[in-house]
């Protein structure tokens, strides 16, 4: 792909406006229609929702494919790039979202919020990480441009991915948090769970509730997981609209996700190795191997390595059991 940009955002600023409302809308229809009063979010309607945004994703790389082969025909095999390049972009953030759904479990478990209460929660943190995405994607764009800042980034990246593969698998503990403990100390906190709301009046005063703890919580966890997935993508593509529309669609099908694994999320034990050698992987791409392959390193091959390492991953987690899963399973036999 060319250094110069296919789709500049002062030509294509509409596109992200048109983008904008049109998640606005389908957050406003899922938590205004369909989500209205809270209830637990079941196996089949988890399902049908995944289904339904992986669909618009599908949907929307195969209009920006069509869109880019009408827009650039002096530019032949263009399109196939661009639509290859949104689908290992949306790949790579789904595949990294997954430690999130890790986080979810964790912290739904600790603040003992009920399933029922659970999707109002991850809608305003799905809707605050869209912001701080946006924000990210933007930065990035800029920043990006500079081949230090790449090679820096892809450092970081190499490094995270090492962390992640040797890192211990002790289970997090949101006590010891330093986040929690602050949020606690500098705010008047109920002791209990009101329902669904985030704030009540407590003896006249404005008082958090411990719902409201959980969402900060997952707001700041997810910038965490941004300094790597918006990188990542980055070492993809260097185009912007790609970059964001990717991570987005991917982002917008987080919570569904989260409802379809969240009681198996343990049996993929070995995933992590996946996501850390995608990590290194891309690292290298920023570092060394887009140079050794005159800028850029063939996207197919990074499509088909990235879905070869997150699907075996996924693979040994099912065809070898944790040692602990396998003995509870023979104990209920």
């Amino acid at each position: 792909m060319a250094d110069v940009l296919l789709f500049p955002f002062a030509e294509y600023w509409w596109f992200y406006v048109g983008f904008i409302v049109f998640v606005m809308a389908m957050l406003g229809l899922d938590l205004g229609v369909f989500h209205k009063e809270s209830h637990k979010v079941g196996f089949k309607e988890a399902t049908i929702w995944s289904l339904v945004w992986v669909s618009l994703a599908l949907l929307f790389n195969a209009g920006l494919y069509y869109y880019t082969s009408i827009k650039f025909p002096e530019m032949p095999g263009v399109a196939k790039q661009v639509g290859l390049e949104f689908l290992t972009g949306y790949v790579i953030e789904k595949s990294l979202s997954v430690d999130n759904i890790f986080v979810f479990v964790v912290v739904f478990s600790f603040f003992s919020v009920p399933a029922k209460y659970q999707h109002r929660v991850l809608f305003y943190g799905i809707l605050g990480a869209l912001i701080f995405r946006a924000i990210f994607i933007a930065l990035g764009s800029v920043l990006m441009q500079y081949q230090a800042v790449v090679i820096i980034f892809g450092v970081f990246l190499l490094i995270t991915g090492a962390k992640m593969m040797f890192q211990s698998d002790k289970e997090m503990d949101p006590s010891g948090n330093w986040l929690i403990k602050f949020l606690r100390k500098h705010l008047r906190v109920s002791d209990r769970l009101h329902e669904d709301r985030f704030f009540i009046r407590e003896n006249g005063a404005l008082t958090a509730t411990p719902l409201f703890i959980a969402l900060v919580f997952l707001e700041f966890t997810d910038v965490i997981f941004a300094v790597d997935s918006v990188p990542a993508i980055f070492a993809i593509t260097k185009e912007p609209l790609i970059v964001f529309s990717s991570n987005i669609f991917a982002i917008l099908g987080l919570r569904s996700l989260y409802f379809l694994l969240a009681g198996v999320v343990d049996k993929f034990h070995l995933l992590k190795y996946g996501l850390a050698t995608v990590l290194i992987f891309v690292g290298l791409k920023m570092v060394w191997l887009n140079k050794v392959f005159d800028g850029h390193f063939p996207i197919g091959w990074s499509l088909g390595i990235i879905f070869t390492l997150i699907g075996g991953s996924i693979a040994a987690s099912l065809l070898f059991p944790k040692k602990d899963s396998a003995i509870k399973h023979q104990n209920k036999d």
